[in-house]
């Protein structure tokens, strides 16, 4: 049997060989065995990257200069020489020399960078690099991370070489006690046919997802008051239904801009999948096509835009969900990127001008909490120590709304508002011609007591009908949504679609591609029920006199 560590580096070298491209005929035989296995089951997840693995080991020469598992560090440190392919060679015990804030080197698959330049400007802090300076890094790496990550923001000259395999060191293979656990969890992993709602799928994720993992999904700020309101503030809207009427016949489709779509919800936009899951969001890709319904593709995946294009088939829209670099050229080149990709709009997060205290996920990592710059722009105790603080710290805080000017100088792509609490700025984004808003407080995660979304839905019904009526601009939700009736309660006042983001985290992470169609399933099982109950047979018969708010 493959010790951890084997096991790892042969799934880092199947994804990178699905991923990056690096061999075609690699990358397209690992697919093809990932096809034949895909619905193996809960238990069969893990394996399935092995054999993905396999495949790829097969095609790739690059994987053939893997790290030699068996071999033992030289006594001396090997002078700089080069591969055939031109790239310097370094030993692993001169990475090893490199672990200060002076002269910082890391090793991710296979290659070493120097990143003393990088620390003070990592997102999430430098004490999570030097934790993992002067060795293999490639395994927190590629838990938070997409896989051009690093070419992205460091310079070329940064790279320094690939490492020397006959040097690294022999490691035994040993796992952490939350790695057993999930081991142990996984072997008894719920069968997918007993799930009947998507509390059991949250259930099963808290189950078999790392600590990290689970901790950054089911994160909220501060106390979690707003949270919490996001679930509970369903039970002050209930039904007026009508009887008598056929529903043997229904219709659960809609059209979200203009794009079709089975079901009125959609993939809300929500970062770091592979945290649940190694194949990230390709699993939600490749599940709401199965499902016909539309992604939102966060700026922060852990899959690159490239690698959930390339999952995408056929015509698949994709929407993606911008975060507004404090470095404008950097977001311009975004914004054409997907563009050249075919997504078909941009949601422009607002609600992010600096990230929410998350306290949940800031303790899952155990690092110290460092001082220097924080969210309130002076010296104190900086909120660096979780996963989605190593994500943030680029956005711009000064974004306002004449840049929507600038974005749309670059793309032509309609905008959608995204994190919009008060029915001002729902007015102020149709003023500013946005094609739609998403009203959202972030999950909870932002904003301590900020509304849930559907209050702020009811509002604009009270205040202003004649947008929702007359569809102005498309109005959408997001925020503890569980439920078919949630979203039917929704559609009732007037939304157009409703956006599930931790369901097919949790999903992706419990059962992977298998999980995100679950998800869809039952949510669209709930809304026919719930339909029929009504007495409607499509969503268009859905009126605001169908739902009242209780005191």
């Amino acid at each position: 049997m493959l010790g951890y560590l084997r096991q790892s580096v042969v799934r880092q070298g199947a994804l990178r060989a699905v991923a990056t491209g690096r061999s075609a005929g690699a990358r397209n035989l690992a697919r093809r065995t990932y096809a034949t296995t895909s619905r193996a089951g809960p238990k069969g997840i893990w394996a399935e990257v092995l054999i993905i693995g396999a495949a790829a080991v097969v095609g790739s020469v690059a994987l053939s200069q893997r790290v030699n598992l068996d071999a033992k560090p030289k006594g001396k440190s090997q002078a700089a020489t080069t591969t055939p392919s031109g790239a310097r060679l370094i030993s692993y015990e001169e990475l090893q020399k490199h672990t200060t804030r002076e002269s910082c080197w890391i090793l991710v698959q296979d290659q070493i960078y120097d990143v003393t330049n990088f620390l003070d400007t990592h997102p999430g802090g430098p004490a999570i690099i030097l934790k993992n300076s002067g060795q293999d890094a490639t395994k927190i790496y590629q838990s938070i991370h997409s896989a051009g990550f690093f070419e992205t923001l460091l310079k070329p000259e940064q790279h320094l070489g690939v490492v020397d395999p006959t040097t690294l060191p022999k490691v035994e293979a040993t796992l952490t006690e939350d790695e057993l656990r999930v081991q142990e969890a996984r072997k008894h992993v719920r069968d997918i046919n007993l799930i009947i709602n998507l509390d059991d799928i949250e259930e099963v994720a808290h189950q078999v997802l790392s600590k990290i993992g689970w901790s950054y999904y089911r994160s909220t700020a501060d106390t979690g008051s707003a949270f919490d309101s996001n679930i509970t503030a369903f039970s002050r809207y209930w039904f007026r239904p009508r009887v008598l009427r056929p529903v043997r016949e229904i219709d659960t489709s809609t059209t979200i801009l203009g794009i079709p779509s089975s079901l009125p919800i959609f993939v809300s936009p929500a970062a770091m999948a592979k945290l649940g899951h190694p194949l990230g969001e390709i699993n939600i890709t490749r599940g709401a096509y199965a499902c016909g319904i539309i992604q939102g593709i966060s700026s922060n995946a852990s899959c690159t835009v490239d690698e959930i294009a390339d999952a995408r088939q056929g015509q698949q829209p994709l929407i993606f969900q911008l975060y507004v670099n404090k470095d404008h050229k950097i977001t311009e080149d975004t914004l054409r990127k997907i563009d050249q990709l075919g997504f078909k709009a941009i949601m422009l997060t607002v609600d992010a001008p600096v990230l929410g205290k998350r306290e949940l996920d800031m303790k899952a990592r155990g690092l110290p909490v460092i001082r220097g710059n924080n969210n309130s722009g002076g010296e104190g105790t900086a909120l660096r120590a979780g996963v989605a603080n190593s994500l943030g710290g680029y956005f711009d805080a000064n974004l306002n709304w004449e840049d929507l000017a600038w974005i749309r100088s670059i793309t032509k792509l309609p905008i959608v508002i995204k994190g919009v609490q008060c029915v001002e700025d729902v007015e102020l984004a149709l003023q500013y011609g946005c094609a739609g808003v998403l009203l959202s407080n972030h999950g909870g995660r932002q904003l301590d007591y900020a509304p849930a979304s559907i209050d702020i839905l009811y509002e604009l019904r009270q205040r202003r009908p004649d947008i929702l009526d007359e569809k102005k601009l498309e109005v959408y939700c997001d925020g503890g949504f569980r439920r078919g009736t949630d979203v039917l309660k929704a559609l009732c006042l007037g939304a157009t679609a409703v956006g599930l983001g931790r369901p097919f985290l949790f999903a992706n992470g419990a059962y992977g591609e298998e999980g995100v169609i679950k998800v869809a399933e039952v949510i669209g099982e709930e809304i026919a029920t719930s339909m029929r109950l009504l007495g409607v047979t499509k969503l268009s018969e859905l009126k605001p006199e169908m739902v009242t708010r209780m005191a």
